[in-house]
Formats: C-alpha cells, sequence, structure tokens
C-alpha cells in the first residue's frame, strides 16, 4: 500500500483498518470501504476485494483515489461501474479534458471510459446524473445525446440546458436512433423553430410526443399542416385536441377528423366562444347520425363537375375564403380544395390538377397565392393535394408574405397553364372534361 499521501489516521486506527481490510468479514469490510475518513490506500486495497458489496462501497466513497477508481472502471460486475459512474459524473463539472495534473486527469480518463461502457445502465446512471448540470461538460453532454439508447440519450435530449437549437436541429436532421426526435420532442419550453423541424420529420411517434407537450411553441401554420396530415394518424388526435391556444377555426377543422367523443372535448374547452362550441355539438349530433344511417355505400369525394359546383356555390354565397378552405383541407375533400383553389386563381381546373400531379411545391404555393390565400393554406394545400412530405415542402419565411418572389410565382402558373404537348390535352380541355363528367 504504497505510492498515496499520508492519511491523517491515528495509528491504532489505521492498524485495526489494515486488519479489518485483510480478515474481516463481508459486512465489516463493506462498513469499512463505506467511511468517508478511510485512509486511500486502505480503499485502493479493498478496490480489488472479491465480494462486489465492498467494491460497489469503494466505488460511490468519494475518499477513492483515482487510481483506485480508474481500476473499478474496468470491474466485471455492472454494479460496481454504476456506482462508480454516479460518483464520477457528480464530479464532472470539476473536471477538465485538457487538465494537466495527472490524477485529475486520470478521473476524466475514467469518466470516458465509464461513459463508453458497453453496459447501458452504467452510461445511464452517467446521464441521470448530469442531465439538468448547466456546468456539466458539454463534450460529455453531446456525447451522451448521441448514445443510441433511450435511457442514456433521453435524459439529456429533454432536460439539458447545454443543448441549445443548434444543437436540437442537427439531432433532430441526422438522429442517431429513432428515440431521438422523440426524446426532444418531450423537452419543455422547446422554441417553434425547432418543433417545426420535428413536425416536418418522418417519425410520427415524435410528432405525437410534441402534439401532447403542452410547453413545446407550434406555429399555427405548422398546426394547420398537421391538422391536415391527421386524418392518416388517429394517435395526434386527442393531443390536438389538448393543444393549449386552440384557434376555433382549428377546432372546426379537427371535428371533421376526430372521432365524436373528442368533437365533445373541444366544444366543452373554456376558450372556446360560444358560436363555436354550439357548431361543435352540432358536428357531434351529426356524426352519431351519419353512423346510425350508414350503409355498405361509402360516400366518395365528389366527381369533378359537383366540385366545381359546389365552388362555385361557396363563391356566389360570398364563402370562398381562407377558412372555408382549411376547413374542407381539414375533412380531407382534396377534389372541392381542388376546384375552390382553381375558382379563386381564376385558373382551369386541370391546371390544379396539374401542379398536384407533378407534386409541384412551388406550383401549389403560386396557385394559393393567385387565389388570395396565405402560405398558412399554401402548407395545407402541399400535403393534402401535392402529397409532399414536409421535407420537401415550402414553408413560410420570417418577415415575408410569401417565400417566393411575385414573378417567380406568375412563371409557376403559366407554366402550368401551357399545353402539355402532342397528343396531350390541354389544361383548359382537361376542364372541359372534367366538368361534363
Amino acid at each position: 500500500m504504497t505510492g498515496f499521501k499520508p492519511h491523517a489516521m491515528r495509528a491504532p486506527e489505521y492498524e485495526d483498518a489494515k486488519r479489518v481490510a485483510r480478515s474481516g468479514d463481508t459486512g465489516e469490510r463493506t462498513a469499512l470501504a463505506r467511511q468517508s475518513g478511510m485512509a486511500p490506500e486502505i480503499l485502493y486495497y479493498l478496490a480489488a476485494d472479491k465480494a462486489a458489496p465492498v467494491r460497489i462501497a469503494v466505488a460511490s466513497n468519494d475518499a477513492t483515489p483515482p487510481q483506485a477508481n480508474a481500476m473499478l472502471a474496468a470491474d466485471p460486475d455492472a454494479a460496481v461501474r454504476v456506482a462508480l459512474a454516479r460518483k464520477i459524473a457528480a464530479l464532472s463539472p470539476q473536471l477538465d479534458q485538457e487538465e494537466q495534473d495527472r490524477l485529475s486527469r486520470l478521473t476524466w480518463e475514467t469518466l470516458a471510459r465509464l461513459v463508453n461502457d458497453t453496459a447501458v445502465e452504467v452510461r445511464a446512471a452517467i446521464a441521470d446524473v448530469v442531465q439538468a448540470m448547466p456546468d456539466a461538460p458539454r463534450a460529455l453532454i453531446t456525447r451522451l445525446a448521441r448514445d443510441t439508447e433511450l435511457p442514456v440519450a433521453g435524459p439529456v435530449l429533454q432536460f439539458s440546458p447545454l443543448l441549445g437549437s443548434e444543437d436540437l436541429l442537427a439531432l433532430v436532421a441526422d438522429p442517431p436512433a429513432p428515440c431521438t426526435v422523440s426524446a426532444i420532442a418531450r423537452r419543455p419550453h422547446l422554441n417553434a423553430q425547432v418543433s417545426d423541424a420535428i413536425a416536418a420529420s418522418a417519425s410520427s411517434s415524435a410528432i405525437t410526443q410534441l402534439l401532447a407537450n403542452t410547453s413545446a411553441q407550434i406555429r399555427e401554420t405548422t398546426l394547420d399542416a398537421l391538422i391536415a396530415r391527421s386524418a392518416d394518424h388517429t394517435e395526434w388526435h386527442e393531443p390536438l385536441v389538448q393543444r393549449p391556444k386552440l384557434t376555433a377555426n382549428a377546432a372546426r377543422r379537427l371535428a371533421g377528423i376526430v372521432a365524436e367523443h373528442l368533437v365533445m372535448l373541444l366544444s366543452e374547452r373554456p376558450d372556446i366562444d360560444p358560436a363555436t362550441a354550439a357548431f361543435l355539438k352540432s358536428q357531434v349530433v351529426k356524426q352519431v347520425s351519419w353512423k346510425g344511417q350508414q350503409t355498405n355505400h361509402p360516400s366518395d369525394d365528389p366527381a369533378p363537375g359537383k366540385a366545381l359546383g359546389e365552388a362555385a356555390a361557396i363563391e356566389t354565397a360570398g364563402e370562398l375564403n381562407e377558412d372555408r378552405l382549411l376547413m374542407s383541407a381539414a375533412l380531407g375533400e382534396a377534389r372541392l380544395v381542388s376546384a375552390m383553389l382553381a375558382r379563386g386563381a381564376e385558373v382551369p381546373l386541370a391546371v390544379v390538377e396539374r401542379a398536384a400531379a407533378l407534386r409541384s411545391a412551388k406550383g401549389l404555393v403560386a396557385l394559393c397565392w393567385k387565389a388570395g390565400f396565405s402560405m398558412r393554406s399554401a402548407v395545407v394545400v402541399q400535403a393534402l393535394l401535392g402529397r409532399l412530405p414536409p421535407a420537401a415542402a415550402i414553408t413560410s419565411v420570417p418577415g415575408q408574405a410569401w417565400p417566393l418572389s411575385e414573378e417567380e410565382m406568375r412563371w409557376q402558373i403559366a407554366f402550368l397553364g401551357r399545353p402539355q404537348g402532342p397528343g396531350k390535352p390541354t389544361a383548359g380541355a382537361g376542364l372541359a372534361t372534367l366538368a361534363s363528367g
């Protein structure tokens, strides 16, 4: 037992400790290993004890010297390494990767070894300790955040104040594991930029977590796009209904998608105005009535000619506006939305259908602009008519009404209205064919 600084133990105590360390029973050796004032060399000796409870006690003891900690980092018992991981993680704010002091450097290397341990529970023990530390080493936090196991990465992704927006956006764009984006989505007080990135991801489970995160900031346009997509994602329905600060228009659109018990929940929200609440309750009655009268002949989206007629009637009634368009989109009425877009933009229906068939994000945005709608509608139209995934859709640009120039949007509309080549009908001919159908 050499190589350690002398410890302030009286000679009789020291000799008694040596005797217990060598020949005491397991309980005595464990009690000795727990003592905060124990001599470092005694603890180093006990670090090689054959009994795991003794080694766990040594691993947990703050007085254990760095040399013994380094030895315990390779202990075959994961419980020993977990105890050591929790202790070293708590010391991490005091550690510096560039530290020149030999013992401090040794402690950092021990931490680095533990953070790469093959046992998930060891790495998770570190994450549990440092998850909310404002002064933990940044290198440690970023390493844990990129772990592929949720018990390790999850606490840090959800709570670490050291992960900024740029870190989170990079992790959403290139997630190390499927659980990464879902863990970020649960993070308190997410800003709108990160929420947009999660909403644009392909992870339905992450979007479910985002919607359930009532402290997350979600732009109204983003929420509209998610509502438009929610017909295919029943798992989003309840968290959508329970989103805070839900607008009346969003509630009306949800009423055409979610089950009647959720529509009833919508109608009972304290932030819903009486007129909207009455509308929602009428929707519940309609849903129940429809279920009672349902036959084996499902109602299809109206044929093109009928859709054009409905759009004309809506325009005549003075209701060809953004709210009406968004409500039809939320109900999945693709043909009617196309017809309303054609009427509003004063173009043949075939122009809209060509933009949808080409999955032209720019074309659909241009048509919404020409129709007098906003980018809020354009985001929804791209998802519904163009079937564009969020990553391929054009979204709004802060400070600008439209992300494209007027010249570009006029060109897009002109392009969509041009004849499509020999043997192919023009956009105008397409309208005549559709209307006659």
